[in-house]
């Protein structure tokens, strides 16, 4: 395979690929003591990103009636975030310990189209969710014809976009390649230098799986922000049953931000050394450095369930007393989870609020 590699003629005469630069493509450039740090950083994330997500798709459907439009959002997120720990963590744990990339070129094309496939769904569901939420603030009308159909749609449209762009590079427009430090795959940012083929595809991937989505969140939490800050002396006039939905909907909104938050916090420093890799000089960011971003972005998926537990029980806390908490927290059945914009409960005793958007 490797002899292929090297007869394989480039559009550009200067370009070599990354993977070819320093041997074998799939063997490892950290120590061996790095590498198995990293498989026990990746296993721990992989087994409580699993573990919570699993849990959130388990709690979630188990519910008697038919999900909400909110709840569907929340789902489709935890088995994006399922979905990546899955396929992905194994695949480089099992790399690391060994010292090498054991799965050849099928396995690291697959390792990279379901890393992507699966972080390009999430992005995209949290870009449906903020605006959700900004509609649901910013313009009052739309929810009231929300309905269950029309979460369908959107959840369609998140599964064929992260598809398309996902398998783009399977079907000859860009491609799957090593990371520089040779126990994982990736999309081959590398190719922006070889032709005007490769830099149309990393241009097109950072605008439409990245800037764009990024640019909508950001655009509908800072309208929400201003929208909250012009209405709050509004919304004080109105009855008691108008403020409690409206802190309903605030709560559900903040936990959206967290969520969006968390995700981009991890996933922008690689995006930003993929770029710098894409269009810098060749290993213009060192082996070392990359592995980090690398290592934060796999964690992304880990971070939702904990902050459904962690708001639910700041929620029980100031309701009833931790230590009560605590203790009932002990039974799973009885737990709830704040959805992204599902039910949460209501500050009167004995009564829960559900707000279909």
């Amino acid at each position: 395979m490797l002899t292929l590699m090297e007869n394989e003629t480039w559009p550009h005469p200067s370009y070599v690929p990354h993977y070819l630069l320093h041997g074998d493509p799939f063997a490892s450039k950290l120590s061996r003591e790095a590498d198995i740090v990293a498989a026990f950083y990746i296993c721990i994330i992989g087994i409580m990103s699993a573990t919570g997500n699993g849990y959130v798709i388990f709690m979630t459907i188990k519910r008697k009636t038919k999900l909400k439009p909110p709840e569907l959002m929340t789902v489709n997120l935890a088995i994006f975030d399922f979905g990546i720990s899955v396929t992905g963590k194994p695949f480089f744990v099992v790399s690391s310990f060994s010292h090498r990339w054991l799965f050849g070129w099928e396995g690291c094309r697959f390792y990279g189209w379901a890393g992507f496939f699966f972080g390009c769904g999430s992005l995209i569901t949290m870009t449906v969710v903020s605006l959700d939420r900004y509609l649901k603030i910013c313009h009052i009308r739309y929810g009231t014809w929300l309905k269950r159909h029309h979460a369908f749609l959107c959840l369609a449209f998140v599964w064929v976009y992260a598809a398309f762009w996902a398998t783009m590079p399977l079907v000859g427009w860009g491609s799957y390649a090593p990371e520089p430090f040779g126990t994982s795959c990736t999309l081959d940012w590398w190719l922006a230098q070889a032709s005007i083929s490769g830099q149309t595809f990393v241009m097109a991937i950072l605008f439409f799986c990245l800037v764009l989505p990024t640019g909508i969140i950001v655009f509908s939490y800072v309208m929400i922000i201003f929208k909250v800050k012009s209405s709050a002396k509004e919304i004080s006039h109105f009855d008691a049953r108008i403020r409690n939905s409206h802190n309903l909907e605030m709560k559900l909104t903040k936990v959206a931000m967290l969520i969006c938050a968390g995700f981009l916090i991890a996933w922008i420093p690689y995006a930003v050394v993929s770029v710098v890799s894409a269009f810098g000089e060749p290993d213009s960011v060192p082996i070392p450095v990359s592995v980090i971003p690398t290592l934060l972005a796999k964690s992304a998926a880990m971070y939702n369930p904990i902050i459904y537990q962690v708001l639910d029980l700041k929620n029980s806390c100031a309701k009833y007393s931790c230590f009560k908490a605590l203790k009932e927290r002990r039974h799973f059945r009885k737990s709830r989870f704040y959805t992204i914009s599902g039910s949460l409960r209501d500050t009167p005793p004995a009564k829960e609020a559900h707000i279909e958007m």
